[in-house]
C-alpha cells in the first residue's frame, strides 16, 4: 500500500507507507503463546485451576497465564471484598431482638440516581411523631443500577451493598421487587462480606460512642466542681 502526502508549503512531498501485515503477524504469535500456555497450565494444576482459593487466586493475578475465561456457572472466580451488586439492609440483634438500623430517614431514596428505593414510614399513635423505622422498604433490582450511593450516604450504616448477583428469574414482576423481609441481613452477614470495611466501621463507631460518653461525664462532672 502507497500513500501519497503534499505540504502546504506548495513543495510536492511523497511518503511511502509500507505495511506488511507484521501487526496481525505480532498478534498471533500472542494469541498462540495464551493457547500454548493454556495446556500448560492444564498440565501444572492437573485439570483444576478453579478448584481451591489458592489457585483461583493464582489466575488472577499477574502470575496467570494462558486462558483467563471460566465455565461459569461451573467454574467462579473469587469476588473481590468491595464488589457490590443489590444493596440490603442491616439489623442488629440484642438480647435476641430484632434492631433495624434504617431510622427511615429517606435519604438514600432521595440519592439513588435511577430512584429504584420506596420507604413507608409511619407515625407513633400516641405521639404522632414519625417511628425511626421503615415500616415497608422496597427496591426495584431491575432498575438498581449498583452504584452504591445509597451505602455511601447513609449516616447510621444501615445500607450495604450485597455480593449476590445471581438473581435472574422468570417473573420480572413481582421476583425482582425487594421488600424488607428479602433486604434483611443481620450485622454478622456484612462482618462476612466485608470484614476490612466492618472493622474500620466499627472501630470508627466505638470512638464516636468513647467521645459522647467522656462528654457527658465532663459535662456531669462541671456541677460538682462548682459547688
Amino acid at each position: 500500500m502507497t500513500v501519497s502526502s503534499h505540504g502546504n508549503s506548495g513543495n510536492e512531498e511523497k511518503g511511502k507507507i509500507k505495511m506488511y501485515g507484521l501487526g496481525v503477524l505480532k498478534g498471533m504469535v500472542v494469541t498462540l503463546g495464551h493457547f500454548v500456555d493454556t495446556y500448560v497450565d492444564d498440565i501444572r494444576w492437573l485439570s483444576s485451576k478453579y478448584v481451591s482459593p489458592e489457585k483461583k487466586a493464582y489466575r488472577q493475578s499477574t502470575k496467570g497465564k494462558g486462558l483467563f475465561t471460566v465455565q461459569y456457572p461451573d467454574e467462579k472466580l473469587n469476588i473481590p471484598e468491595r464488589f457490590r451488586y443489590i444493596p440490603f439492609l442491616i439489623y442488629e440483634e440484642k438480647d435476641g431482638k430484632h434492631e433495624d438500623r434504617c431510622t427511615s430517614c429517606g435519604i438514600c431514596a432521595k440519592v439513588c440516581p435511577p430512584q429504584c428505593i420506596w420507604i413507608v414510614r409511619t407515625n407513633d399513635a400516641v405521639t404522632n411523631r414519625p417511628i425511626p423505622q421503615p415500616k415497608e422498604f422496597y427496591i426495584d433490582t431491575d432498575i438498581c443500577m449498583n452504584c452504591g450511593y445509597c451505602a455511601e450516604y447513609c449516616p447510621f450504616d444501615a445500607i450495604k451493598m450485597d455480593h449476590n448477583f445471581e438473581l435472574a428469574s422468570f417473573d420480572r414482576t413481582t421476583a425482582h421487587i425487594y421488600d424488607k423481609a428479602k433486604l434483611d441481613r443481620p450485622l454478622s452477614y456484612y462482618a462476612s462480606l466485608r470484614p476490612t470495611d466492618y472493622a474500620a466501621e466499627e472501630k470508627a463507631r466505638a470512638e464516636e460512642e468513647a467521645k459522647k460518653a467522656a462528654k457527658k461525664a465532663a459535662a456531669a462532672a462541671a456541677p460538682a466542681a462548682k459547688s
